[in-house]
């Protein structure tokens, strides 16, 4: 199989590019956040299984020779990986990754915050569902948010621009508090996105009826806070960004992904790379493609690539469009434990 002679020849049966690669370097996290891991036990990857970071890049290198040109290092919590602004420094010395970044939880950020800048993180995406502390005690099940808004501002000290807050919303959990998130953010200079609940993986306390739709969002919004004014989608074409942005009359500008209610599956160029090697070509995806197995039994990097597109190039995803025509009842426990690649916090997100 030919390699394609420019990134934009790498699509998918809905003419998709293959840009966007999500990078999980750990399944493990310091939160148990209800609508990720809500549950008492987890079954977690064997250690041997964990790619190093040397064969990451060289599977990142593999996804750059046939289109990616975005990556983002998510887990778990990617900073209970140690050393991380090592990898960050091997991907971000990469000519065809324009752009590299990176979600937390925040609650470790300010020790190496400063070291992932310098190695060459590019940009920030902080997970925070609630300003309460006893509301974040009951969603995380750890009292860490003054150590969460410790991080936030460590991504700033750090010269760390065009952060991103990304807000679950919950029904009768945190839906109360939308004004609230946006003003933190607009004194912040951070850009708030609010994300309907989803039903991935461990969200197995996941219902319809708690999720708050990105119409009823905006109509809360704006008997708080005044006119909402519609912006244009960031991006173009099939590299749009997922996010509807809106601007109130004061110049705050916020984000609203509606994945439940209105998926984004049509312009959809993204896919996740385990850390044990497991290629998910849609978030909703029952099974991975094994690129571990491959990468270690000494394949070349043309051949990686030959994998990677021809997986791509057949690729028929709509997951979440699936889940709205006919949504399902959540996974149940014994199902994750059985596959734990099965799991949001492992496929990363």
């Amino acid at each position: 199989m030919s390699l394609p002679t420019s990134p934009a020849s790498a699509l998918d049966r809905h003419a998709r590019p293959l840009r966007n690669l999500r990078v999980s370097v750990t399944d493990r996290c310091n939160l148990r956040c209800a609508y990720c891991m809500p549950e008492e036990e987890y079954a977690w990857l064997a250690k041997d299984r964990i790619l190093t970071f040397e064969e990451i890049s060289r599977l990142v290198d593999a996804f750059a020779s046939v289109g990616v040109d975005r990556v983002r290092l998510t887990g778990g919590e990617p900073l209970l990986r140690r050393d991380l602004d090592r990898l960050v420094a091997l991907i971000a010395a990469k000519p065809a990754i324009r752009d590299i970044a990176m979600t937390t939880n925040a609650i470790t950020l300010p020790d190496h915050a400063a070291a992932l800048r310098a190695a060459g993180l590019g940009r920030l995406t902080i997970s925070l569902d609630t300003l309460d502390a006893e509301r974040y005690r009951a969603l995380t099940r750890r009292d860490d948010l003054s150590r969460a808004l410790a991080g936030v501002d460590a991504a700033r000290d750090a010269g760390f621009t065009g952060t991103k807050l990304n807000t679950v919303v919950m029904r009768g959990v945190n839906d109360d508090e939308l004004a609230r998130l946006l003003a933190f953010g607009r004194e912040r200079s951070i850009e708030v996105r609010f994300i309907e609940y989803m039903d991935v993986g461990g969200a197995t306390h996941w219902s319809m009826d708690k999720v708050v739709s990105r119409t009823e969002m905006l109509e809360r919004i704006a008997s708080d806070m005044g006119a909402v004014e519609t912006l244009e989608t960031e991006g173009t074409g099939t590299s749009a960004a997922p996010a509807d942005r809106y601007r109130l009359a004061d110049g705050t500008v916020f984000g609203i992904i509606a994945s439940t209610t209105r998926p984004f599956c049509g312009t959809c160029d993204r896919s996740r790379l385990t850390c044990d090697g497991q290629w998910y070509l849609c978030l909703y995806a029952a099974k991975g493609i094994d690129l571990a197995g491959p990468l270690r039994a000494g394949a070349s990097s043309d051949e990686l690539a030959a994998r990677i597109l021809g997986r791509w190039v057949e690729r028929d995803d709509r997951g979440a469009e699936a889940r709205l025509a006919a949504p399902r009842t959540p996974l149940d426990v014994s199902e994750l434990r059985d596959d734990p690649h099965l799991e949001m916090h492992t496929r990363g997100g």
